[in-house]
């Protein structure tokens, strides 16, 4: 419990107070510009997808769950991709027709996407190895030529960044999702962010995130908080070592001013 604290407390700071954002240099990046992506993939495609527990989709398979990938199936826009509704079957997790099943959020990599392959298989490799019930589910992939994709449990109430930047209501008709988060559901938000955190600093393997932003927590229909995009997450000491990065990676305005200037 006493390393949640400073934790809960630190992202308190940005859920509580809504503060005003950094100026954005890209039209996908709402709050600052990407300080710096990786440039060496640490392990194989081969070995990232054989260690992943996920099931593999076909790109047909997931142009039949995204009725072919139509306009009005898309759910969201980034750096990665386009992201779209799709179906899959509840227990098999097969991919059925729009409509059937249950909707999944699948996301399709650009060819020439700024997050890049890399990233990719960074979301393959931690998503896919780690469980808990403040991550979003990565129920599977597909790797097909050139097409890139990743199926996520559907999470329904948008981003942290959509409540408290009134994003999520301009497109969203439900008159319930017109109010603003409440002050417990804040709190409870930065709880579930920070027992994530926290867990990913405590495995086995430790994990540093290094992407935290409000874009990247996302909420189900019981505002439960996700964590979510691990492209720029990497591996971190074990007990007996220390990690060093001469690399800065973060988002500004996020990101341990100190840290970004080092």
């Amino acid at each position: 419990m006493m390393r949640v604290v400073p934790l809960l407390m630190l992202i308190s700071v940005t859920v509580l107070r809504n503060p005003k954002r950094p100026n954005s240099l890209r039209w996908y990046n709402p709050f600052g510009r990407l300080v710096s992506r990786p440039q060496n993939a640490r392990r194989s495609d081969r070995d990232i997808l054989l260690s992943s527990n996920l099931k593999r989709y076909t790109f047909a398979e997931l142009e039949i769950a995204t009725g072919n990938f139509h306009p009005y199936s898309i759910i969201g826009d980034g750096g990665f991709g386009l992201v779209y509704k799709g179906w899959i079957h509840q227990n098999s997790l097969a991919a059925t027709k729009p409509g059937t099943g249950i909707a999944v959020a699948v996301k399709r990599l650009r060819p020439k996407s700024l997050q890049g392959h890399r990233e990719w298989l960074a979301e393959v490799n931690y998503l896919g190895k780690f469980s808990h019930p403040n991550l979003v589910r990565l129920i599977g992939y597909c790797l097909e030529d050139e097409c890139r994709l990743l199926v996520y449990e559907l999470m329904p109430l948008g981003s942290l960044e959509d409540h408290l930047f009134s994003r999520y209501r301009k497109r969203e008709p439900d008159p319930d999702a017109v109010e603003p988060l409440s002050w417990s559901i804040r709190l409870k938000v930065s709880l579930d962010v920070a027992k994530v955190l926290a867990f990913l600093h405590s495995a086995t393997t430790k994990v540093i995130y290094r992407d935290f932003k409000t874009s990247n927590i996302l909420l189900d229909s019981d505002y439960n908080a996700k964590l979510s995009d691990f492209g720029l997450a990497r591996d971190g000491p074990n007990d007996n070592g220390s990690h060093v990065s001469t690399r800065i990676m973060g988002i500004e305005g996020y990101a341990d001013p100190e840290y970004v200037d080092s």
